[in-house]
Order: structure tokens, then sequence, then C-alpha cells
């Protein structure tokens, strides 16, 4: 066994059972997630000062818009993973695209899939649909972070080799090499870091300019997955996209880099178009 290397905690990936009825982590993620977003936000809805008089759903409605998300996420998450992560293989067998159970979701197709959700809602009740996307973007960062320690209690989407690196974990069913904890990486920079980000800004008025907060979730998202992809091993049905060998530490472009630039520059145009309404 190498020297720089720690035991992998190996956890159930079963949270619990309730007869022939077994709840994963992963899936509890989900529900808990979701479930922390909405007590969230109707804590922030319910905050008078952090709007300063705009338009936005009331903590009643909030229910509905969870709905809406939770649908958003859950068929866009899988559509993504079809589309950008194993296409090939659904194309040959396309009955297993509904079989959510066997894995596969996307955080930018859930994005793109929670988004239309939240529109479909802001039209229906008649609310600014940057208001509301400011409003989710805040709660986002705790399923993330939720989702990044399931994805590590699962032992999935390990991290890239890491011998001489102290914390360095060897993974089941990823071979005898130490490699990077990386879900924690994530569920540190995208979950801690992000949402620590986002209570900062709202707290200091970014609600008061429509589409800032979410901009500024964007941009933040994008650059913490870019950078925490540097220590994920790559997909292993897709590899790295362009080059191997491009970086200081050694690896190429990746789906989720390539998947986080435009989220970057939308949430570039929505922060310069919501400091210039304000201006």
């Amino acid at each position: 066994m190498p020297v720089f290397a720690i035991p992998f905690p190996v956890i159930d990936p079963v949270a619990f059972s309730l007869g022939p009825l077994s709840v994963k982590w992963y899936g509890l993620a989900y529900v808990v997630g979701l479930l922390g977003g909405w007590w969230y936000a109707r804590r922030l809805v319910s905050a008078e000062s952090l709007w300063g008089g705009l338009k936005r759903p009331q903590p009643d409605e909030l229910d509905d818009m969870l709905l809406f998300v939770a649908l958003g996420v859950v068929l866009g998450g899988r559509l993504g993973f079809v589309l950008f992560y194993d296409l090939q293989r659904y194309l040959a067998r396309p009955q297993d695209i509904i079989a959510v159970w066997q894995g596969g979701m996307s955080f930018h197709g859930g994005l793109v899939g929670a988004a239309t959700g939240l529109y479909l809602f802001a039209r229906r009740r008649g609310y600014p649909a940057l208001s509301v996307f400011d409003l989710a973007a805040t709660v986002v960062p705790i399923g993330l972070f939720l989702g990044r320690i399931a994805n590590f209690i699962n032992a999935e989407l390990w991290g890239r080799p890491a011998p001489d690196f102290p914390y360095a974990m060897i993974f089941p069913n990823a071979g005898p090499v130490p490699r990077h904890p990386s879900q924690l990486y994530e569920a540190f920079a995208e979950g801690i870091l992000l949402f620590i980000l986002m209570a900062l800004i709202v707290r200091a008025g970014g609600f008061k300019r429509p589409g800032f907060v979410a901009g500024v979730f964007g941009m933040g998202y994008a650059l913490a997955r870019i950078v925490c992809e540097f220590f994920r091993e790559p997909d292993v049905q897709l590899g790295f996209l362009f080059g191997s060998d491009i970086s200081a530490l050694n690896g190429g472009i990746t789906m989720g880099m390539l998947l986080s630039l435009p989220l970057f520059f939308a949430g570039l145009v929505l922060v310069l178009r919501a400091r210039r309404a304000s201006a």
C-alpha cells in the first residue's frame, strides 16, 4: 500500500430501510436539499428589507415553486447526463434513459431544467423572472453541498491519482492508487463557500438589483467547478475532451469544465445588466 493514503470511510449507501423500500443517501440529499432550500427561501422572501419593495414570491407560494424546481431538476439533470455524458450508450439502449435508479445526473442539465421551471412559475404567478432566479440562486448551494457529500458516501466521482498527497484516499472500485477526495473539495467550494458568498451579497442588497445574485452564482459556480475539475477524474466514458497534458496538474479539458464556460459568461452578462440597470 502506498505511504500517502488514508482508508476510505466505508459508509452504507443506504441511509435507512422501510420494509422493502431502501432510501439511499443520494436520494435523501435531493429531498433534504430541496426542502432546506424551500425553508431558507421562505425566510428570505419574508425579509422585506432585503428586497427594497421589489415584487417577489410570497412564503405560501413557495410550495408551488418547489414543485416546478423539483421537476426541472430531475428531468433536466437526467437529460443533461444523457446528452452530454453518455449519449452513445443511450442511443443504443434508449429504454435506459428512464432508469434513473441506475444513476446518472448532470448539474448543468439540472440547472437548465430548474431555470425553465422557475421561469414558468414566474410567468404563471406574474413575478419578475430575474428576481425569482435570484432567490433560487441563493439557496442552491445547500443542495450542491449535500449532493457532493452523497457522492463521497457512494464512493463515486472520485479524484485524480495523488500518491504524494497526505490526505489522499484509496476509493473502492478505483484501484490501489490513492486519489484526491475531490467530492469533498466540491462540497466545500460549490457548497459552503458559494453559500457564504451568496448570503453576503444578499445582505449587501443584491436582491435590489434583479439578476445580480443569479449572475454571481453562475460565475461563482463555474469558477469553483472548473478549479475542482483539475482534481477530479474525468468520466471514464468521456475522458479528457482536449489534450491530456496542458496544465501543471497534468490534465486536459473535461466536460464539466466545458459546460461551465457558458454558465460563467451567462452569469457575467446578468451581473453587467444588473449593474447598468441600477446605475
